[in-house]
C-alpha cells in the first residue's frame, strides 16, 4: 500500500520512532533524522526508541541523546515507525508498541524484510535505510536541514562501510554529495564514526582476532565471544562490530562469522562473505540481512551452534 507519511503524521499527535536491538549507524541515523525531518515540517516531537546501549561512537548524532531506553509499556501511539528492522521482533521491548499502535509503518531495505507494518516503505535495491529516507524526502519535497543531513549521511556512510562495500551505488554517492552540501561533513564524521574508538574496544577486537579460527583451506574463518569475554574487557554490545569483516579482509577468507554468547542456550550469529549468499543461511535460523551480510539467533549453545552453521556452509 502507498504511503503518504504527510497525511499519517498530519493525523497523530503521539508518534514513536523505534531502531533495532544491536544499534548500528544505520538505524541510529535513520531515527534521528526522521525525528529531525518530523519536527522541521510538523512542529511534532517524536518519542525515540532505543533497546540496547548506544555504541560510544553514535553518540554525537544530534538529538540521539533524546532517545529512551523505557517506555511506560501502557502508551499507545497514534503512529508507530520502524527504521531499519528487518523483522520487527529485532525491536526487542518495543515491539509491544508497534503491536497497539493506531498506525504502523515499516521502513527499511533488508531483501529479507516480510513487509509488516500497516504501511511500507521498502527498498531492498539501496544501500541502507538512510538512503531510502534521503529517496523519499526529495520526492516528497521534504526539507533536509544540516541535522537531518548529517543524520542520513551517517546512516548512508555506515551501512555502506565508508562506501566501500558491494552495495554502494552511483545513487548513494549522489545523495551523500547532495547530503554534503547541505551541511554534512565526510571528514568529522568520518573520523567520529571509525576514529573513535575506546581503549578497551580496541584491544578486545584484537583479542578476538588473534583467537580465530580457520577451515577449509581457510576460506572459513570464525570467532567465538564468550560472555566472560566482554566482562574482562568491560565491554558492550557494540565491542563484537566489525570483527566479521576484518576477519573476512583475509584474503583466504570467503566466509566469516562471530559467535557470541548470550546465555548458556542462546547465541548470536553475525555473517560476512565475499561471494556467498549467507543470508539464506541465516535465514535458516530466523534470521536474515544482506547478501554479503547477515545475522541470526540460534536458540542453542556456542558448541552446538557452531555445528549448526558449518552444517549450512557449503564450499
Amino acid at each position: 500500500m502507498e504511503c503518504n507519511l504527510d497525511d499519517i503524521i498530519k493525523q497523530s499527535k503521539k508518534i514513536l520512532l523505534l531502531s533495532h536491538v544491536n544499534p548500528d549507524g544505520d538505524t541510529l541515523g535513520s531515527m534521528c533524522a526522521m525525528y529531525s525531518a518530523i519536527y522541521d515540517r510538523f512542529k511534532i516531537k517524536a518519542d525515540m526508541s532505543v533497546v540496547s546501549n548506544i555504541p560510544y561512537n553514535y553518540k554525537f548524532l544530534p538529538n540521539i541523546n533524546l532517545a529512551q531506553r523505557y517506555f511506560d509499556q501502557s502508551l499507545v501511539y497514534d503512529l508507530v515507525i520502524a527504521l531499519d528492522i528487518a523483522a520487527i521482533d529485532r525491536s526487542r521491548d518495543s515491539k509491544i508498541f508497534f503491536d497497539k499502535a493506531k498506525v504502523t509503518v515499516n521502513i527499511d531495505h533488508h531483501k529479507t524484510n516480510p513487509n509488516y507494518g500497516d504501511y511500507q516503505i521498502i527498498e531492498p535495491e539501496v544501500s541502507s535505510t538512510g538512503e531510502v529516507l534521503f529517496n523519499y524526502f526529495k520526492k516528497y519535497g521534504w526539507e533536509i536541514n544540516k541535522d537531518t543531513a548529517v543524520c542520513l549521511y551517517v546512516a548512508i556512510m555506515t551501512d555502506t562501510g565508508n562506501f566501500r562495500f558491494e552495495n554502494t551505488s552511483s545513487s548513494s554517492m549522489h545523495a551523500a554529495a547532495d547530503l554534503i552540501d547541505k551541511g554534512a561533513n565526510p571528514n568529522t564524521l568520518y573520523k567520529l564514526c571509525y576514529e573513535t574508538k575506546t581503549k578497551n574496544l580496541v584491544m578486545f577486537q584484537n583479542y578476538c582476532v588473534n583467537k580465530a579460527e580457520f577451515l577449509n583451506d581457510n576460506k572459513i574463518a570464525y570467532t567465538i565471544v564468550y560472555k566472560k569475554d566482554l566482562e574482562k574487557f568491560s565491554g558492550g554490545d557494540d565491542f563484537t562490530d566489525g570483527i566479521a569483516e576484518t576477519l573476512r579482509a583475509i584474503d583466504s577468507t570467503e566466509i566469516s562469522f562471530v559467535l557470541k554468547e548470550i546465555d548458556s542456550k542462546t547465541t548470536k550469529v553475525s555473517m560476512r562473505s565475499k561471494h556467498t549468499d549467507v543470508s539464506k543461511i541465516c535465514e535458516k535460523f530466523g534470521g536474515g540481512g544482506h547478501t554479503f551480510a547477515a545475522g541470526c539467533t540460534i536458540k542453542n549453545n556456542i558448541k552446538d551452534s557452531i555445528k549448526k552453521i558449518l552444517n549450512e556452509i557449503n564450499l
